[in-house]
């Protein structure tokens, strides 16, 4: 996905409750301007990781798929940025991302987390950290983290030093 990629780690959730704490984790690290990409295949967990996210930024509403209405914009109760929740699945093609106005939400004042990211791969920031998350069973997934932004590269680092499982991380 990169031509340099500063940081690629991952970690195995044991299920969606940790996939949930994993994203809590994580979402206390985020700022406003951050982008994730979220892939993997239906009932992996990108949801789910965006909900732990939410809770962390102090939303306080239930956070859905967006799949439907492609974003949902959710304000925090905290002074934290606004989390945008941008879902592609429905996508008919990349130059349709050109009518949804996205750039006001990728460089705007909120955390933009984009699941099936890679239907409009060329269209996000350079500074982006991406989550593949692969399903290894019925609860277990596996997140792969990649980015060559360096405040992003330390995200895993910091903010999961006690998570789950590792399985490799330099």
């Amino acid at each position: 996905m990169f031509s340099s990629i500063t940081m690629n780690h991952s970690i195995i959730s044991q299920s969606p409750k940790e996939t949930l704490a994993l994203g809590h984790k994580l979402g206390w690290g985020l700022r406003a301007g951050d982008v994730l990409c979220l892939d993997g295949n239906l009932g992996a967990g990108k949801t789910m990781l965006t909900k732990g996210i939410g809770n962390a930024l102090g939303i306080n509403q239930p956070i859905i798929s967006p799949t439907f209405t492609l974003i949902r914009e959710y304000v925090t109760s905290n002074g934290r940025p606004p989390l945008y929740h941008i879902d592609l699945y429905r996508l008919e093609s990349p130059e349709a991302l050109a009518s949804l106005g996205l750039e006001e939400y990728l460089y705007g004042d909120g955390i933009c987390v984009i699941e099936w990211a890679q239907r409009a791969q060329a269209s996000w920031p350079a500074e982006t950290l991406w989550i593949q998350i692969d399903i290894l069973s019925d609860t277990m997934r596996h997140l792969i983290f990649e980015t060559n932004d360096s405040y992003l590269a330390t995200l895993p680092h910091t903010y999961l030093q006690e998570q789950i499982h590792y399985v490799s991380g330099h």
